[in-house]
């Protein structure tokens, strides 16, 4: 028996990248696991291979800026199973405009996609943690959130609200020993980041200044999605752990 067994885990943005391999990996490590996408398909296939290793899981489809639907569909899920012990907010789109090339459709559906869509995930998985007096959220935020880059605004700005985001839910949930962080990676490998314009002169400029030289496999963020998923995590809360192969380091 795994150290998650027993407990029901919701991930967004499952259907791929991270999100496929944090439910990969929490299913191992005993949760039962539902994978939200905004393809049906591609979260079918990341149950599918849950269940292929002998784990548990359960689909939901749904884009996560329809919050409405996202809530109905949570809510239902989790009166289903029972109960609702974790919630991975790892949903997220790219897109790298400067700020001369940034329409209003972009910015919004950017703010749409990491805030208000995993403002309202942690809405819908509220109710179930209170009753329980215990829950993880673990918001998955960026190393630009943090720091910031010379394009891409729009997404560095949704990244640090969710890190806002995380310190209020954990001031405010603690209560009901509900325990809210941040995970805020550097450089990682998943189909989002080589999908972008020159993805591969980008990757390999960036290499420069991350001193362990290379990108994060996305498994490699999911040990650090479930550490904080686990119980020896229960003293910590409103943190932000940025594992980004020493990225922020460089230049001090």
């Amino acid at each position: 028996m795994g150290e998650l067994s027993g407990k029901v885990a919701i991930i967004t943005g499952a259907g791929a990248g991270m999100g496929r391999a944090h439910a990969q990996l929490l299913s191992e490590r005993g949760a039962v696991v539902v994978a939200q996408d905004i393809r049906g398909d591609t979260a079918e296939e990341t149950v599918e291979l849950v269940r292929a290793s002998g784990g548990q899981a359960y689909s939901i489809a749904c884009d996560v800026a329809e919050t409405g639907t996202l809530m109905r569909e949570i809510t239902a899920m989790g009166e289903r199973l029972g109960r609702i012990d974790i919630l991975v907010n790892n949903a997220g789109i790219g897109g790298e405009p400067v700020i001369e090339d940034t329409t209003e459709e972009f910015f919004d559906r950017t703010f749409a996609v990491h805030v208000r869509g995993s403002f309202f995930a942690g809405k819908a998985v509220v109710p179930f943690m209170k009753q329980q007096r215990s829950g993880k959220i673990i918001n998955i935020s960026s190393i630009w959130g943090m720091v910031g880059h010379h394009y891409a605004s729009p997404y560095c700005a949704a990244k640090a609200a969710l890190l806002g985001l995380t310190k209020a839910w954990a001031k405010e949930l603690a209560p009901w020993n509900i325990h809210v962080n941040a995970v805020a990676p550097g450089g990682v490998v998943t189909e989002m980041v080589l999908s972008q314009p020159d993805a591969e002169k980008k990757m390999a400029a960036k290499l420069s200044r991350v001193p362990l030289g290379r990108y994060a496999e996305p498994r490699e963020l999911s040990y650090t999605v479930a550490f904080l998923a686990s119980p020896q995590s229960d003293f910590i809360t409103g943190q932000t752990i940025s594992p980004n192969g020493g990225e922020t380091i460089v230049g001090i």
